[in-house]
């Protein structure tokens, strides 16, 4: 039985570990790396094995750099099951469809405006009716119903509090005994959180706790640090807005369709409902946002008991109300460009790597009274990181740049990750648990998280990418699996 991190190792983007045993390969997320375009697109245009010597697929929810690379799976000639919870299956659809969308039309661009630094290819990693036609492999399960993946080898799907439809997956493996040895295979349990979310977010519940497990793959995003406390977001939120607002200026929010933009209109409403800002246009520019809005409508199994008393048992649609827009064409968000301020404008990709967002950017970074607002972790290499780096005076968005000239303000209070007590906590509440994986963090924080670790008794792995890690040098710690 072994396990092979083929990304997310060393690094927060890629999530994809295989798991060997009885003979099948079972791979847990399969999703898009980001960051250096270049070499971004090296390691997301090839697999390391045979994708038709996958068995099944396992996914834990649907951010990009968990599900991105399903429809290169599916294009390359994987046939075997896609299993996820209802919810990241509805998303999914969504994510995948406009990935696809992003990755023709940035063909497009590259082909036309920057054919002198274009990365080598032959052609988008996928299409839009790849990401169609692989939605056919897709199967979804409920939260705690154990379901088999493969002959000998089931899973469980746990809520992980990170985004809607977000799971930790539970692996549990009856190995096959030999034939000389007359006697029952070892039973092992594996565990993945995949991206572990906090307590107390706005529209979630909690994270479920974990049962006993042999080996937990755990996410490290922010090993090494705390966020703030998610009480105070909403003041973050209000005072941006109040100080931009009075420039005349325009607050530019790069965020993730999924979730984040959720967020942020929910406590856009609540703020507004409280009479606390000031009554700006908030421009929702992303139609994946509002396809993925409509999804969240779909699903109130996953939310917490706020979301109802604040807004749906009184019938209430928690992410419209009378300032928010959204827009569909491209028309609209190019005239967003001439129109003054004071405006809020939300788009996508929450790192800056794609989407609209980057437009926006080239037009309003230069402005000293707009507002750079970024409320999501921003991974090395991105554009995003740079924004926010004090010592980058200016930045490059396709292929030229552009000085940063409004004021760029963080607010870490959003993150859906788990913080480093949240992390320690967590670890801490799995009965009997000795060995851990470390995966899905930049270097720093994993080093941070794994001393502690050690401080406390834990045997701890940090993989590298392509590492083989056997289990059978790991002993069964769970006694009892009923």
């Amino acid at each position: 039985m072994q396990i092979i991190s083929h990304g997310a190792a060393r690094e927060v983007t890629g999530s994809c570990h295989e798991i060997r045993a009885n003979g099948k390969r079972i791979l847990l997320d399969c999703g898009l790396f980001q960051g250096h375009r270049q070499e971004a697109a090296e390691k997301n245009s090839t697999f390391s094995f045979d994708v038709r010597e996958i068995d099944a697929v396992l996914i834990s929810h649907a951010h990009m750099d968990h599900v991105g690379r399903v429809p290169l799976l599916y294009k390359k000639g994987y046939r075997g099951p896609v299993i996820s919870t209802y919810a990241t299956q509805d998303l999914a659809e969504v994510m995948l469809k406009d990935g696809g969308y992003i990755q023709e039309k940035d063909e497009e661009f590259f082909t036309r405006r920057l054919s002198k630094s274009m990365i080598p290819s032959e052609g988008p990693l996928y299409t839009q009716q790849d990401a169609i036609e692989c939605m056919r492999i897709f199967r979804g399960q409920n939260y705690g119903e154990w379901f088999e993946v493969t002959d000998g080898i089931r899973a469980q799907f746990l809520d992980a509090g990170h985004i809607i439809g977000a799971a930790m997956i539970v692996l549990e493996v009856t190995e096959h005994p030999s034939a000389s040895s007359g006697q029952a295979g070892k039973v092992r349990r594996i565990g993945f959180t995949g991206d572990l979310g906090r307590s107390a977010l706005p529209i979630l519940r909690d994270p479920s706790p974990m049962p006993p497990v042999d080996i937990l793959l755990c996410e490290s995003t922010y090993g090494g640090r705390n966020h703030e406390d998610i009480a105070h977001a909403r003041a973050h939120l209000e005072s941006v807005i109040t100080k931009t607002a009075k420039r005349g200026g325009k607050v530019i929010i790069p965020a993730f369709s999924l979730e984040r933009t959720q967020e942020i209109v929910y406590d856009l409403h609540i703020l507004w409902d409280e009479q606390k800002i000031p009554a700006v246009p908030i421009i929702i520019d992303s139609p994946l946002a509002s396809a993925v809005t409509e999804v969240f409508m779909k699903h109130p199994e996953c939310y917490d008991k706020d979301m109802f008393e604040k807004f749906l048992g009184k019938q209430h649609n928690p992410f419209q109300f009378s300032l928010v827009r959204y827009t569909e064409s491209v028309d609209e968000s190019k005239a967003l460009n001439g129109t003054p301020g004071p405006m809020i404008i939300m788009a996508a990709s929450g790192m800056c790597e794609a989407g609209r967002i980057r437009h926006h950017l080239r037009n309003e970074l230069g402005d000293p009274r707009n507002t750079i607002l970024a409320v999501g972790f921003m991974a090395d290499n991105t554009l995003g990181k740079r924004l926010v780096d004090p010592a980058v005076g200016s930045v490059k968005i396709f292929d030229e740049m552009y000085p940063k000239r409004a004021e760029i303000v963080s607010i870490d209070v959003y993150s859906g990750h788990a913080g480093m007590d949240d992390l320690d906590a967590f670890v801490a509440s799995i009965p009997g648990l000795r060995n851990i994986l470390l995966v899905h963090g930049e270097q720093g924080e994993i080093d941070t998280f794994q001393g502690r670790l050690i401080q406390k008794g834990y045997v701890v792995r940090v993989p590298t990418r392509e590492e083989v890690l056997d289990l059978e040098a790991v002993p069964v710690a769970v006694k009892d699996l009923q």
